[in-house]
């Protein structure tokens, strides 16, 4: 049976869905990861850089339409796979053939459901399908309105939350630059554009500061993100995963990025995150968590296998001995009593406001 390239490439997979196409969508670099960043670094244009600001893109029209949307947005270089689910989720409203708000709704909801089910692992995507179902139809006005003008009305309403949401990083990163402080040296982990987005204003409002950023194994998301770090101007060190400790003495603060915000407070982040972030409270220096509010999940895990495993490809580069077990989990949770603050496009929020956001955010 032919495969259906609109359907998840890897239906049941032992590696999640995100992480089998990761490569494909966001060039994560591979042991030669300096011709990579080099080509990379040529083919730059201007288009790349207003990825953000390009129209919706026509929606398909056949039943695998909502998937095909999602994937030519998330081809995009600078659209999360979050924002590409919720301009997803709005070109169903707009190319719907539903003629009663009640059909329409469950069309929505169907699409919806299809996203999530294209990779159950995904935090973020889950999410965001979840606020925008809430956002677009949470008033019963809508019930009392003609099908065509609450159709227009839900339409103008996702279009909204997809603007605020390509927005995130750019307000984020506003928000985020009083507490990087000229002479200071911060760490990073692994790859994170709302980092990069902090790195990026931080430098153009020229301030002076170093950069020690994880190497990021097994993929090593790290070195695509010093390269691009270099590439601002700012002064980086990449550093093994292991050396963490060994380094923090350098380190004034420390930022991450994140897969999910979850009720407690707490994220669940790329591997490594959490021991960094017990290393840094050991030793007293401030963890900043940068995440978009689409990211907050209604999760609360209350250890690290309690959560839906994501597993990733790993290549020691050695054989590795028949009967050997792996540990191929993709990500690890950071409880909230090692976070300092989070910085959000809601604003600065210390860990125990996550609640309470989160209930706003469904109300």
């Amino acid at each position: 049976m032919e495969l259906d390239a609109a359907q998840n490439p890897n239906p049941d997979p032992p590696i999640s869905a995100y992480y089998q196409t990761r490569a494909d969508h966001h060039a994560v670099v591979s042991s030669d990861w300096l011709a990579h960043a080099a080509a990379a670094a040529s083919s730059v244009t201007d288009t790349d850089a207003d990825a953000e600001a390009a129209p919706p893109p026509s929606p398909g029209g056949n039943g695998g339409g909502v998937i095909e949307e999602f994937n030519i947005w998330r081809r995009k270089p600078e659209a999360a796979e979050a924002v590409a689910a919720i301009m997803a989720l709005t070109a169903v409203i707009r190319s719907s053939r539903a003629t009663t708000m009640m059909e329409l709704e469950i069309e929505l909801k169907k699409a919806s459901d299809k996203l999530k089910s294209w990779d159950a692992t995904s935090i973020s995507l889950g999410a965001a399908c979840d606020l925008f179902m809430r956002f677009v139809t949470r008033t019963s006005h809508l019930e009392h309105e003609k099908f065509d003008a609450a159709k227009s009305r839900l339409i103008e309403r996702g279009e909204k939350f997809g603007e605020i949401s390509l927005k995130a990083r750019k307000t984020i990163a506003m928000l985020s630059q009083d507490f990087i402080l000229d002479g200071c040296t911060m760490l990073v982990h692994g790859y994170s554009r709302v980092v990069l987005e902090i790195l990026k204003l931080a430098a153009s409002n020229r301030k002076l500061f170093r950069v020690l950023c994880t190497e990021g194994r097994p993929d090593r998301t790290g070195l695509r993100m010093s390269n691009e770090i270099a590439a601002l101007g700012i002064p980086v060190k990449v550093l093994i995963d292991s050396a963490v400790a060994y380094s923090m003495d350098e380190v004034d603060m420390i930022f991450v990025g994140a897969d999910g915000v979850v009720e407690s407070g707490g994220i669940i982040n790329m591997m490594g995150t959490y021991q960094i972030a017990l290393v840094a409270h050991s030793m007293n220096k401030p963890l900043y968590v940068a995440a978009e509010s689409y990211k907050f999940a209604r999760l609360y895990p209350l250890d690290q296998k309690d959560m839906t495993p994501a597993h990733r490809p790993i290549d020691f580069g050695v054989p590795i001995p028949a009967g050997v077990e792996i540990e191929t989990s993709a990500r690890d949770y950071t409880p909230p009593q090692y976070l300092t603050l989070l910085l959000t496009d809601l604003g600065v929020l210390t860990p125990s406001v996550v609640s309470d956001e989160l209930i706003q955010l469904y109300l």
